[in-house]
């Protein structure tokens, strides 16, 4: 009787054991309550940009690139280096034309260039070049442009009106590429051209604002700084917005060539780290967020250094997803056709636009929030 008894026991001690131990076990892990779409989104970008290992050996890039403020996707990236930590290191090259800095890229000397459209880049393409345009480097901000024409100070009574420009002296640095096209759009509003006027090639801004100082024109295509510097002096006005006379006009471009495009690694993170220089921009002059920061940071490596003139010139309007204004290309390619400057054939916004760059980083970086 004392054996069943002890035998009994001996059972039940071992069942309360393997009860109270299984009481003693951590409980199962209860799945997270999903989060947000913001919060998804910060996740989401942050798992993926720890995937973008940096290259390496580190590789150079070459940029041609003059270091003007709408140069702040990639003069942001290589101050804050995140061009470094991706593995590229940037060599900025200066070019005294654009026609210089295409036959750099379709030679492979340039990997990268910072330009506008001209007939010369349309042209290498139709040779079979592989340059293509990738990224957004400027546009106008409605009410807000950058890029426009200035007329002197003393003919702002009387040359109030697009009809008022025929026959004056208006200067451009260029012909035959954008300078040449932001004009003729300013003309085509009061039904001419820049046949309609004395059209007068001056090679550089600065020039430009000594002639209208000097009296010997009356109006020119100016950019900023060179825009708020004559409105300050007294010598220009900045007449109508460009908003009115060319919406949708792309001011600038990056540009990649055939040395670049061959390395598509390579290709994919020079993109992710400028659309994420053209995000601090955005975020700085658009949102205010640490603006004094991004001017002292500016002001050290662009060629504008004074911080007074970053508030009184407009900014810059670069997308922060990196991508250009399509049909702006399009109708600059319909002027250049229509005017004979496209040798060989003709070309569509397809023919010369990848969006493939600018998809990656958006891919990688989440799209911007305005």
């Amino acid at each position: 009787m004392e054996t069943r008894v002890l035998a009994f026991v001996l059972v039940m001690v071992m069942v309360l054991s393997l009860f109270l131990g299984g009481c003693s076990q951590k409980p199962a892990e209860q799945p997270k309550p999903a989060e947000g779409p913001k919060e998804q989104q910060e996740q989401q970008k942050q798992h993926t940009e720890t995937k973008l290992e940096p290259l390496y050996p580190e590789v150079e890039v070459t940029v041609g690139m003059k270091q003007v403020v709408s140069d702040a996707g990639v003069l942001v990236g290589m101050a804050r280096g995140y061009y470094k930590e991706l593995g590229i290191n940037i060599k900025p090259v200066q070019f005294n034309s654009g026609q210089e800095m295409i036959n750099s890229l379709a030679a492979g000397q340039l990997d990268v260039g910072a330009t506008v459209t001209a007939a010369g880049l349309f042209n290498a393409m139709l040779r079979g070049l592989p340059i293509k345009i990738v990224a957004d480097k400027g546009c106008n901000l409605p009410g807000q442009g950058y890029y426009r024409l200035v007329i002197r100070k003393d003919l702002a009574d009387e040359i109030k009106d697009y009809e008022d420009l025929k026959g004056r002296k208006l200067a451009i640095v260029g012909t035959a590429s954008l300078d040449e096209i932001a004009l003729d759009r300013v003309l085509n509003k009061g039904g001419m051209t820049t046949k309609d006027v004395d059209l007068q090639v001056i090679r550089s801004f600065p020039d430009i604002v000594a002639a209208l100082s000097n009296g010997s024109i009356d109006g020119g295509m100016l950019i900023e700084p060179f825009v708020a510097l004559a409105v300050e002096k007294g010598i220009g006005d900045r007449w109508k917005d460009p908003a009115e006379y060319d919406p949708h006009a792309q001011t600038a471009l990056l540009v990649y060539g055939k040395s670049i495009m061959e390395r598509p690694e390579l290709a994919k993170r020079f993109m992710v780290a400028y659309v994420k220089s053209l995000r601090d921009y955005n975020d700085a002059f658009m949102k205010g967020i640490k603006k004094d920061e991004m001017i002292k940071l500016l002001c050290e490596n662009s060629v504008v250094k004074d911080p007074v003139l970053y508030e009184k010139m407009y900014p810059v309007a670069l997308n922060p997803d990196g991508y250009v204004r399509e049909k702006g290309i399009a109708l600059d390619l319909e002027w250049y056709e229509s005017r004979g400057l496209l040798k060989g054939g003709s070309l569509t916004v397809d023919d010369v636009l990848d969006n493939q760059y600018c998809d990656f980083a958006v891919k990688v970086l989440g799209k911007y929030e305005k």
